[in-house]
């Protein structure tokens, strides 16, 4: 049986490792953790401990160090699903139902890994070979010593078209196994396989517990098409779920000294990575994609505020923007983003060489916060030299801390951001004094106006209040395809959590919907239905979801498109309601703001983007000859 992470981490979470290992180690309480004789091996003086707050124990006799389920399969040498199943019967977590399916498709999954980790084993023995001589060379013109290359398990991929294919099929491998795993690429006008990674060196690329899911590769020659080529998506290997290092940084956090919290980095590239973990720091990489919402939730599983670190040029910026849009959504109390810039236009990696790891340590902890970061991306977009440009960033200030579900979180967001933005004019004395004439007018025009705008708050929260108790046809037509497929929440899976489908009559549904999901790994149509009937879903619940979701018509191409393509066009779908709930509450945010603000510029705009947003969802936004809109931001 394959658990996912979360699964794990709801055991972890009920459990005290010190209760657990207590039952079968000695253990005394020493400061902030536990100490007693090690299990593994036979000694008079203890050096065996348990931290609770890390869900760790370390063996300093043995070297064995690790979590719960690692202390079981060590001590009570049982395999990892059985481990699991003991923890779980202990924590109270009920197993997730066994589907015969799953286990065929893990029974694959195992196959498929065991052939990525004899593959990561003849690329480290190829970079010792002789055909390896020049990426040695290069290996160590860029710092990285011989004695390091087998902790991050560096191999290296000659130029013939078949040599490491040669080798898996005479060990019994079949191409069409190996063309799975993303090792061959199978030509699409038929022919034979080939290696898909030639004259590179490689950088194997782990899960969280370090089982080679993928490779990465860095061109040795300076003329090719792609300098760093990395492997596809595959049934093991999804780019948007997997960070490069994630093992090692785990490793890296939990053997930090008791009350101390390492920062975890996110970088841009396989070299940053082993950099900062050559210097002690925890660091990880996507895999030259934008980092995702799956990514984000990992890291936050790990760090409540990881770092990103990308590069000061172009590039970097656009990926911390990307970054900033992703997260936003998803703050709360907990899980947040820090930002740091190394300085000089160099990278982690230039660092460590040039400088050694105290200074890399130093500039990596010279970080920003998540709101410093998206106020300066903001205001730095456009001059702000007339009151039009002025009134367009205050504007923006306001829709994005409304993008923030946690609603303590957006008013806070939207104080320090509007706090900011008046920072940036400070209050001058005037050069002359109005008269008390001027400033009487002033105040009778204002006066004048109050109650039309008094009105205008009073029907904007009116019509917010009909928009969150009237069921959305739109709404209706993305739960539908939810359950029709319920892969399209993949890429989306928190949002969904959070928000719904942007219709409260279908949270309930939403939610069981995402539980689901997580427990379930290859989920279909008539299994997701069967279970949530299981659940307490009406029978007749399908049926009322259609009947609704056929009102929202051409607003809802997905329902009618091949799975690919009803997939992107979702997720357009949902990102377009999760903007007008946005735009919803920014709207009434600056309605009760304006008694404060006397700013009606800004409330307007705001509702002119918010009425030209509903039109958006209630037209053919989205045509059958596969046009992809584009989206308000």
């Amino acid at each position: 049986m394959r658990f996912d992470e979360r699964f794990l981490d709801e055991i972890k979470s009920r459990l005290r490792p010190s209760d657990v290992i207590g039952k079968t180690v000695k253990l005394r309480k020493q400061g902030r953790e536990y100490v007693g004789l090690s299990p593994f091996t036979k000694e008079k003086t203890p050096s065996f401990y348990v931290n609770d707050d890390k869900g760790q124990f370390f063996d300093f006799s043995s070297g064995k160090s690790g979590d719960l389920i690692t202390f079981l399969q060590e001590t009570q040498r049982v395999s990892f699903t059985e481990a699991v199943e003991i923890l779980a019967s202990e924590a109270g977590v009920p197993l997730p139902a066994v589907d015969p399916r799953a286990q065929e498709v893990e029974k694959k999954r195992q196959g498929l890994s065991d052939w990525l980790e004899l593959a990561a084993q003849w690329f480290e023995a190829e970079l010792r070979r002789p055909s390896g001589r020049e990426a040695r060379a290069y290996l160590e013109k860029r710092g990285l010593p011989e004695s390091e290359w087998s902790r991050f398990r560096l191999g290296f991929s000659p130029a013939s078209r078949t040599a490491l294919k040669d080798y898996l099929v005479t060990k019994g491998a079949r191409p069409a196994e190996l063309v799975e795993t993303g090792l061959l690429i199978a030509p699409e006008e038929g022919g034979a396989p080939y290696d898909r990674f030639r004259d590179r060196i490689i950088f194997p690329i782990g899960d969280a517990r370090g089982r080679i899911v993928s490779f990465g590769g860095r061109a040795m020659d300076p003329q090719a098409r792609a300098k760093y080529l990395n492997g596809p998506e595959t049934s093991i290997f999804h780019k948007g779920a997997n960070l490069y290092g994630l093992a090692e940084a785990r490793k890296l956090i939990a053997a930090a000294p008791s009350g101390e919290t390492p920062p975890l980095v996110v970088v841009e590239g396989y070299m940053d990575v082993i950099a900062c973990q050559r210097a002690g720091i925890p660091a990880v990489a996507p895999m030259g994609t934008a980092l995702g919402e799956d990514q984000l939730e990992v890291l936050w599983r790990y760090h409540p505020e990881p770092t990103l670190c990308f590069d000061a040029d172009r590039a970097g910026r656009q990926a911390a923007g990307r970054a900033i849009d992703r997260a936003l959504p998803l703050l709360t109390v907990g899980k947040s983003l820090r930002f740091a810039i190394v300085e000089g236009g160099k990278d982690p990696d230039d660092v460590l060489r040039e400088q050694g790891p105290a200074a890399l340590k130093a500039q990596l902890a010279n970080t920003r916060p998540f709101v410093e970061a998206l106020f300066l991306r903001e205001r730095d977009l456009e001059t702000l030299d007339t009151p039009e440009r002025k009134t367009s960033l205050k504007v923006r200030l306001r829709k994005l801390a409304a993008t923030i579900a946690d609603k303590d979180l957006a008013q806070a967001y939207k104080e320090d951001l509007l706090a900011r933005y008046e920072a940036l004019w400070p209050t001058r004395e005037p050069v002359y004094t109005v008269g008390a004439a001027a400033r009487e007018m002033s105040r009778a025009r204002w006066d004048k106006r109050k109650p039309a705008m008094t009105g205008a708050m009073a029907e904007t929260k009116a019509a917010a209040e009909k928009m969150r108790h009237t069921p959305k046809p739109l709404a209706a037509a993305l739960a539908l395809a939810a359950v029709r497929d319920p892969h399209v929440l993949d890429d989306a899976i928190e949002l969904v959590d959070r928000h719904g489908f942007g219709d409260e009559k279908l949270d309930a549904f939403a939610h069981e919907l995402v539980r689901l999901r997580y427990e379930t790994d290859h989920l279909e149509m008539d299994t997701a239905i069967r279970q949530l009937q299981a659940r307490g879903m009406d029978p007749s619940f399908i049926a009322t979801l259609e009947k609704d979701a056929r009102r929202a018509g051409v607003a809802a191409p997905f329902l009618n498109q091949p799975a690919a393509r009803a997939r992107d066009l979702w997720r357009q779908a949902f990102d377009l309601l999760i903007q007008l709930e946005s735009l919803e509450r920014a709207v009434e945010e600056a309605a009760r703001d304006l008694d404060r603000d006397h700013d009606s510029s800004t409330l307007m705009t705001l509702k002119a983007e918010r009425d030209h947003l509903r039109k958006l969802v209630n037209s053919d936004w989205a045509s059958e000859t596969g046009d992809t809109p584009v989206l308000p931001h």
